[in-house]
């Protein structure tokens, strides 16, 4: 197969990037061939191995930079190479606003077939470090002491890390502290491979407006030896901790968590803002991990769906009610729909809290549900879509074009899957009028979205 490809394995070739993956490698191509390159960036020249042939593509490892981007800069992180959690800390921050842009237009284009539509510079941060509000690291063992970090890349190998740059400072030393009291107390890591030892992982979610902490502990078993001595040093070794709670996963998985949660020390939830709006967050309660930016998502969805006070909104895939408090706000009536019973009851207790009462959540897919709203003679003026990586399912951009609401606002954390989505809606008889980039996730290859979609 090799003999009629541009390249062969092993082969040393010089090339020019051209462009970025969605995972943030470099593009190079030979006649037309693609190679993936991790740390390549576009404009540049560079001496590459290629290390693997596939018929359509390949991929490369970088050796040498013969002519560097003007957006390249020295990585701050020092375990950068090996970690993977961020893709472009090579790059400078205007250039990665700039690539996260171009990777909108690009696949609009591409696979959405959508040449004319409007869209926005990415709308980026001040302070595009420590933004991260949750931390939950794998723990391990060295030399008789606990370890907490990440997998290296393709591995299951911990890599100790006492500092993430991404992440709040305040979870950085949650972390640390709370690994070195289970040590000092006598507690094992969790041994894969075995199904032995007690410690899987430590998670800690800091509010970063309300300042409050929570400290999960996820074990193996029921079993945490010296328990009540633990939880006495972290109350007293962490400020503004407010709940201590125990995971229990005894499952032989590579998820993180087990379906049992009891708490050990203070509250179920700490407390945190998104706005004006108060949220309650549980141990496993899905909470966006950037509320600055979450905010500024959010402002842009409320402001493309124009309210004015009477309109009903429905809200497909919920969560825990976040964007269906915001548009609570300004709309007559908002529906939310979530297939996770426990994120709708987080919903409705969200709502509470804050004296919401013009809203209405309901627990199943959204495809099933929104028809059986309709068919009451629920009909709604704006609908708001914000789903996972997959995006809409089928039946529900079907639902969307029956029900023919005069707005939709599509929320996506994954470019390909919106442009594929809003081809079905304009062949379906939308119009998208504008997509607004958010960057959620510096030096990270992730960019989310806000589309405005008007029927014709």
């Amino acid at each position: 197969m090799s003999k009629t490809l541009p390249v062969q394995k092993n082969e040393y070739i010089d090339v020019v990037f051209e462009d970025l993956t969605h995972d943030g490698a470099g593009v190079a191509k030979v006649d037309g061939y693609p190679i993936f390159v991790p740390n390549g960036l576009p404009g540049e020249k560079a001496k590459i191995k290629v290390i693997k042939v596939n018929k359509g593509y390949g991929f490369g490892r970088l050796m040498e930079i013969t002519e560097a981007s003007r957006y390249r800069v020295d990585a701050p992180c020092s375990i950068y190479k090996e970690c993977g959690g961020c893709q472009l800390q090579h790059m400078s921050y205007e250039g990665q606003l700039y690539a996260k842009e171009k990777q909108v237009r690009d696949v609009l284009q591409r696979i959405g077939k959508l040449k004319d539509i409007k869209v926005h510079p990415v709308l980026g941060m001040d302070n595009p470090w420590g933004y991260r509000n949750k931390s939950q690291v794998p723990i391990g063992e060295h030399e008789g002491g606990l370890i907490g970090g990440f997998y290296q890349q393709r591995s299951h190998q911990i890599i100790e890390m006492k500092t993430c740059l991404i992440q709040q400072e305040k979870n950085d030393e949650v972390i640390q502290k709370v690994k070195d009291i289970c040590s000092r107390n006598s507690v094992r890591a969790y041994n894969e491979e075995k199904h032995k030892g007690e410690l899987r992982h430590i998670m800690a979610r800091y509010g970063m407006v309300s300042g409050e902490v929570m400290v999960v502990l996820v074990t193996r078993s029921n079993e945490l030896p010296n328990k009540n001595k633990i939880v006495e040093e972290i109350v007293t070794a962490i400020p503004g901790v407010k709940s201590i709670v125990q995971n229990i996963n005894s499952k032989k998985t590579n998820v993180i968590f087990g379906e049992q949660t009891k708490v050990l020390w203070g509250e179920e939830v700490i407390y945190d803002f998104i706005g004006d709006i108060k949220f309650a967050i549980s141990a496993r309660s899905f909470y966006q991990v950037n509320p600055e930016q979450t905010k500024v998502l959010y402002d842009k969805a409320l402001e493309y769906a124009g309210l004015g006070g009477h309109e009903t909104v429905i809200d497909a895939y919920c969560g825990i009610g976040t964007i269906s408090l915001f548009l609570a706000q300004k709309a007559g009536k908002v529906y939310g729909v979530e297939i996770v019973p426990e994120a709708i009851e987080d919903a409705k207790r969200n709502a509470a809290l804050n004296g919401i009462t013009n809203v209405e959540f309901a627990v199943g897919e959204a495809e099933t549900v929104i028809p059986n709203w309709y068919e009451e003679g629920v009909q709604a003026d704006v609908l708001v879509v914000d789903p996972p990586r997959k995006g809409c399912d089928e039946k529900l951009l079907q639902t969307i074009l029956n029900m023919k609401p005069k707005k939709v606002v599509y929320v996506s954390c994954n470019p390909a899957t919106l442009a594929r989505d809003l081809r079905i809606l304009e062949d379906g008889g939308y119009k998208t009028v504008e997509v607004q980039p958010v960057d959620m996730f510096p030096q990270t290859s992730h960019v989310e979205c806000c589309a405005l979609i008007k029927l014709i």
